[in-house]
């Protein structure tokens, strides 16, 4: 374990960087809370979101980082902003007009549209749970109508009316002048509606607690900030709640990063200790967009989980995350073998590397062992050739490539090759665009049949591989990509693909002359 830790203090994947960032918060002094807590937060207005896993599983990665540098218990809770006021009714649910009689209200106040769930916010908080379980995370699950209710809250709030001055100097600073004029950090729910209010207060009582405004229809009213009367505007919320529950590590997006003053100066006026943050960049769409929920112009958690298997959307989430990245379909093959090929890499690692490799991160040091002796580009290839319906459809290929290979033996194999007919279908058939080959292609493109038709050597992706390159350079394609550009775009109505001396390996000889001889007669293109 003492090399482990050695290794893990010097290690520069980012999440022991960091963990160690966070090790300095108590390098002289335990926390006397107990435990160092990781938190994220969600909001239930919509279903989970792949940013959702992204938090929770970089949250994650480094508190396992965390772990191996520290014997200080850990804890993590996500919390979900259940008291929010339901703003707009999301289109993709029933019960439109229902929901829209509920407008302002806490979601957990909100019926739920599906039938299912005591209320709307419920309903959203399980579908989050279950999406939690499902990936495995480790986590406790904290509701804010729950904290605001039970008490749990009530020092805190009692804190912000005795502070409200100070907490409103932070906040106004930030406004513009019109929304200074009528801004509270307090939202008080209406006792007869239910509804939230964003109404200006008459009076603050730091001595009694309690807040005095005029509701819509100009009804005075006074209520205490405890048992779950008001709620705090969302920016105060942030700083308040890491005060409440002492947080030590939360991460959020870019675009919140503006708002680290306020939620780390109202979290420091309520007597807490400002958190260790991470802000990752966003990600963009095929056109290098920011993704928007409401737009639908990224991807979604079930559909990358259609096309791919949970681990290769870790190791997404794992790279770079402080750089901008592309969200879109063609990301998903490449995580998938590039996932595989840092599982395959880190038995071969020493310590040093395997902790700077990603699928340590992934696993928490649990590594397992790859299976996958055929890429999924390859698969993807292969699929566009075999007219193959299902992945036992392909099996028969792959057992010619790798005798030993078996659906119980290479069970990510196997599911990869599920996953690789369903994008197939979906993603590159509507897609493909064949075309014939000009006069000089079709001469090469002959003599590597004629090539094929003759071998006698091995079959191995090398042998066959270096055949593919010597036709190229004899027929003078300068550069060399060209000629594997042509290949793809005659043979499969792609521009790219992995090595071809690697699919003709997968595919077989006589079966590589016979989609040659389509080709050439015209059958693709036509």
């Amino acid at each position: 374990m003492s090399a482990l830790r050695d290794a893990a203090m010097k290690s520069k994947a980012w999440p022991f960087e960091e963990a160690r960032a966070l090790l300095k918060r108590y390098a002289h002094k335990a926390p006397e809370k107990g435990y160092v807590l990781f938190e994220t937060g969600y909001g239930p207005s919509g279903l989970p979101h792949i940013g959702t896993f992204g938090e929770v599983a970089r949250t994650t990665m480094i508190r396992r980082a965390f772990e191996v540098i520290s014997d200080i218990p850990t804890r993590l809770i996500c919390f979900s902003d259940d008291v929010d006021g339901m703003r707009k009714v999301p289109e993709n649910v029933p019960n439109q007009d229902m929901l829209r009689q509920n407008m302002q209200k806490p979601l957990t106040s909100v019926p739920d549209p599906y039938g299912e769930y005591e209320s709307f916010g419920a309903h959203n908080n399980a579908m989050l749970r279950r999406f939690l379980d499902t990936f495995g995370f480790q986590y406790e699950f904290y509701s804010a109508t729950e904290f605001y209710k039970s008490g749990r809250f009530d020092d805190t709030l009692r804190l912000c009316a005795e502070r409200y001055d100070q907490i409103m100097a932070i906040m106004l600073a930030s406004l513009r002048e019109e929304r200074q004029q009528t801004y509270s950090c307090f939202l008080p729910i209406h006792p007869e509606t239910g509804r939230v209010l964003y109404v200006p207060m008459k009076h603050v009582d730091a001595k009694a607690h309690t807040i005095t405004f005029d509701d819509e229809d100009g009804r005075e009213w006074t209520l205490p900030v405890t048992g779950g009367h008001v709620k705090l505007q969302w920016k105060p919320d942030f700083g308040a709640r890491w005060a409440a529950l002492g947080v030590d590590f939360e991460m959020y997006g870019k675009d919140h990063s503006t708002n680290t003053p306020i939620y780390d100066g109202i979290c420091e006026v309520l007597g807490g200790k400002k958190p260790n943050h991470m802000t990752y960049e966003l990600f963009l769409d095929f056109e290098g967009q920011k993704i928007s929920k409401s737009k639908g112009n990224g991807l979604t958690i079930d559909e990358w989980l259609t096309y791919a298997a949970t681990e290769s959307l870790s190791y997404f989430m794992y790279q770079k995350p402080k750089t901008a990245k592309r969200l879109w379909w063609d990301v998903i093959p490449k995580a998938v073998d590039e996932y595989h090929q840092q599982l395959k890499a880190f038995p071969t690692q020493d310590l040093d590397l395997q902790l700077n490799n990603p699928v340590w991160h992934i696993h928490g040091g649990q590594v397992p062992q790859s299976r996958m002796v055929v890429s999924f580009a390859m698969l993807l290839n292969l699929a566009s050739v075999a007219g193959a319906k299902d992945a036992a459809g392909l099996w028969g290929f792959i057992r010619k490539y790798a005798p030993d290979a078996s659906p119980e033996k290479n069970p990510d194999l196997d599911a990869a090759a599920g996953y690789a007919l369903r994008y197939f279908h979906d993603k590159i058939a509507p897609n493909r665009r064949y075309r014939l080959p000009d006069d000089r292609e079709r001469a090469a493109i002959l003599d590597l049949r004629g090539r094929l038709a003759a071998w006698t050597g091995a079959s191995d992706e090398e042998s066959l591989q270096n055949a593919c390159y010597a036709v190229g350079k004899d027929h003078a394609f300068d550069p060399l990509r060209d000629w594997f550009k042509a290949l793809y775009e005659v043979l499969m109505g792609a521009s790219e693909g992995p090595r071809f001396g690697g699919f003709v390996a997968l595919y077989g000889v006589p079966q590589t002359i016979a989609l040659i001889d389509r080709a050439l007669a015209g059958e693709l293109a036509g």
